[in-house]
């Protein structure tokens, strides 16, 4: 009984306080790393998009008018965060192109 009580007990102090994670969680946590990884590792593509872009002051006009809800769905029409090959816009890389747009602004 002693055994089963300690098991517990570390299993409880484990899960809750000492960073133990199931496998489902651990392979949450990894794709959403992959996600932000990849985002950010394009979005300097993001951003070559946008400088060759011939529409660059008019989008940047919009963006600076759009409200803060709708700033990523700009950057997602002019196409600037659509990868190669892709059909869509990626939400993450448009965040972090946004993000990049508003800090050289």
């Amino acid at each position: 009984m002693g055994a089963v009580a300690g098991a517990i007990a570390i299993s409880i102090i484990g899960f809750n306080w000492g960073g133990w994670v199931t496998s489902g969680s651990a392979s949450d946590m990894s794709e959403e790393v992959s996600v932000a990884a990849v985002a950010l590792a394009l979005t300097p593509y993001c951003i070559q998009n946008s400088q060759d872009d011939p529409k660059l002051v008019a989008v940047m006009a919009e963006l600076e008018e759009a409200s803060s809800y709708q700033r990523r769905g700009v950057i997602e029409d002019a196409g600037w965060a659509t990868p190669l090959g892709a059909e869509n816009p990626d939400r993450e890389l448009a965040e972090a192109c946004l993000s990049a747009l508003t800090e050289e602004t």
